[in-house]
C-alpha cells in the first residue's frame, strides 16, 4: 500500500531550503555558474568579478571593448540566465 501524502526527494529539498530561505543563495550561484556555461571562455577569461546584490549582477571586466559590446545585450543577458536559472533572480546587470 502506497500512502496517499508521499512527495519526491527533490520536493521535499526545495520545500526544506524554500523554508530556511537557502533557495535564493542556492539560485544566486547557478546564475554565476550560468554566466560561464552561456558565455563562453572567451568572456570568462576577461570576467575578474562577479558577485550580485540586491538582485543586480554586477560584472568587473578586464576588457573595455568586451563592457561594451555586453552593455548592448543588457537585457537579452539578464533574460537568458534567468531562463537557464528558471527563476528571476537579477533584475538588472551592471558592467565595471
Amino acid at each position: 500500500m502506497r500512502k496517499t501524502n508521499t512527495q519526491s526527494l527533490g520536493e521535499v529539498l526545495k520545500e526544506a531550503l524554500k523554508n530556511q530561505h537557502l533557495d535564493e543563495k542556492l539560485n544566486e550561484q547557478r546564475l554565476i555558474s550560468a554566466w560561464k556555461e552561456l558565455l563562453g571562455p572567451g568572456v570568462t577569461q576577461y570576467t575578474t568579478q562577479l558577485y550580485i546584490r540586491n538582485k543586480v549582477l554586477n560584472v568587473s571586466l578586464s576588457s573595455a571593448i568586451l563592457r561594451a559590446e555586453l552593455m548592448m545585450s543588457r537585457e537579452r543577458l539578464v533574460q537568458s540566465l534567468n531562463e537557464h536559472v528558471g527563476t528571476t533572480v537579477i533584475i538588472d546587470i551592471i558592467f565595471r
